[in-house]
């Protein structure tokens, strides 16, 4: 076997990649030998699976397996090539002082050629052997030794000096470490290693948050971009309507133009008519005197032609005018105006289609509501009763005033409610910060983490520093909610006309928003009537 082995050459155990002897040697399905990891290291580099030795290609990778037969020919292979004198401590070289010597060593130490990370123990060329060879050992981490033997007294650094924070000899604790705090090296090590893992784990959560940041980041620009898509369409959408309501508008100025004309036409026909009727009896009477005049007969002319002499009967046209100044500009006048309240309300239909795409489904949240208040059972409806119910007295629930809560919480982007407050004289509605004061005396203005629109006795107000009456054209059966988190805006809308009720802007949002509702007390029965959340239908 010796003899065999001994006719074997080092090329036969080279990798033809690495040019070193195999380490953990595969075959290929064409039969060349290379080291696992530099086959495929190859492979993933952007090589094509092809043999580096015969090009064959493989159109699937091949799944190597550390071939056992030539990984016993190449240990057997390395101790074959080990020089003879390796074992012999006559040729390597003893440690001398400064030098680390071999942790395995018995009796004279030999200088260490490397030292393991993993083992804390250095080796000198004989014993570092099975690191070399070994497959589970060569995974070990091996370093130079220099630098781990004391300067001053050539021993092995071994300590740690915990008051000068440096690594020392045992000699150095006696005479220029004593009475220092000192521990074994290996003990610090394993403090320290501790202290890596703790700042690597702490680096990887901040690694960690900063990829949750970046996907917060493109889910805000993901965001954004929807929101302009969105609005570019609203535009386009509006500048349609504005063409088409223009040009309906021009065929409405046309048609009244042609109308006005038309009637200018007929009564301007009905003067000419009456002014050639008369010009018809003048001819005639012209004609009659002419007779007269050209008669010889006294008798004739004086019987014919009475005095005073006067003309058929006419009328006074000295005032009347056909013209168009006057109808022009109250057409003109008309139209605008016309024109005018058509964009408003377009402008209002679309703005109100635009934010109720940002609907959301809201229920209220019964561990909020007031013992007074008296919810349907699929949470759309709420009335205030007349008998205040025994429930516990939660943390969440209001305890003075007559309120409940939505249960869906608004944090970021835009949402949007419609709430059905018909046959009522007194409500509250609008959105609250979810640590909104549930106890006691309750500031429910905008200045505290409340906006709200309200009714009250048939007036409409907000509360911000002071109440602000509101000026409402029509009392509205159905208002919309609409929450803009990252502009600070909320929005009241009368849903019927699309107009808007009152906004809060600039608002600065840093919690959670809560629907807010409150039906107010039954006023004896003039207020019974319930607040009920509706479902969107979105405008056309």
């Amino acid at each position: 076997m010796s003899a065999a082995g001994s006719s074997l050459s080092e090329d036969q155990f080279l990798c033809s990649i690495c040019r070193d002897v195999f380490t953990d040697p595969v075959s290929t399905p064409c039969g060349h030998n290379f080291c696992k990891t530099c086959i495929n290291t190859h492979w993933e580099s952007g090589v094509f699976n092809k043999c580096p030795n015969c090009n064959k290609m493989f159109y699937t990778r091949p799944d190597l397996q550390v071939n056992t037969f030539i990984s016993e020919m190449v240990a057997h292979f390395r101790h074959s090539a080990q020089p003879v004198t390796s074992n012999s401590s006559s040729e390597q070289q003893a440690a001398e002082p400064g030098d680390v010597p071999c942790d395995v060593c018995t009796g004279a130490k030999l200088k260490a050629l490397k030292s393991c990370l993993v083992c804390l123990e250095s080796y000198c060329e004989t014993h570092l052997e099975p690191h070399l060879t070994r497959s589970g050992l060569k995974k070990h981490l091996l370093i130079d030794p220099e630098g781990r033997v004391c300067t001053k007294h050539d021993k092995p650094l071994e300590l740690f000096c915990e008051t000068d924070q440096m690594c020392v000899c045992m000699l150095c604790t006696v005479l220029d470490h004593k009475s220092h705090d000192v521990v074994p090296l290996k003990e610090e090590y394993t403090r320290r290693k501790a202290g890596v893992e703790k700042t690597e784990a702490e680096i990887q959560q901040t690694i960690q948050e900063r990829r949750l940041k970046i996907q917060e980041f493109n889910r805000s620009v993901k965001v954004s971009r929807d929101n302009a898509n969105r609005d570019k369409e609203d535009r386009n959408s509006v500048v349609t309507n504005l063409k088409e309501a223009i040009e309906r508008n021009q065929a409405k100025v046309i048609k009244t133009i042609e109308e006005n004309h038309k009637a200018t036409e007929k009564r301007a026909e009905g003067f000419i008519k009456e002014l050639k009727q008369e010009i018809t009896k003048l001819n005639k009477r012209s004609a009659e005197l002419q007779q007269l005049s050209h008669s010889g007969d006294h008798l004739y002319l004086v019987q014919n032609f009475k005095f005073p002499a006067a003309a058929p009967p006419t009328k006074n046209w000295t005032e009347v005018r056909v013209g168009p100044p006057s109808y022009e500009r109250t057409t003109t006048a008309q139209v605008l105006e016309m024109f005018k309240n058509e964009m408003n309300t377009l402008f209002r239909e679309t703005e109100l289609k635009r934010i109720q795409q940002f609907a959301v489904d809201v229920t209220l949240d019964p561990d909020t509501a007031n013992p007074l208040l008296i919810l349907s059972e699929d949470r759309k409806q709420v009335h205030c009763g007349l008998v205040e119910k025994n429930l516990p007295d939660n943390p969440k629930r209001f305890s003075t005033f007559i309120y409940v809560l939505g249960k869906q919480s608004v944090s970021t982007g835009r949402s949007y409610f419609e709430v059905q407050v018909t046959g009522k004289t007194s409500w509250v509605l609008g959105v609250a910060r979810e640590s909104v004061n549930r106890k006691g005396i309750i500031n429910m203005s905008s200045n505290h983490g409340s906006w709200t629109l309200w009714l009250d006795n048939n007036v409409y107000s907000v509360l911000t520093e002071t109440r602000v009456p509101l000026s409402v054209e029509s009392k509205p059966e159905k208002v919309g909610v609409f929450v803009d988190y990252e502009e600070g805006l909320v929005s009241f809308y009368d849903v019927d006309t699309g107009s808007l009720l009152y906004a809060f802007t600039g608002c600065s949002f840093t919690d959670k928003l809560l629907p807010f509702f409150s039906p107010c007390s039954n006023q004896g029965g003039r207020n019974s009537a319930p607040l009920i959340i509706c479902p969107v239908n979105h405008a056309e």
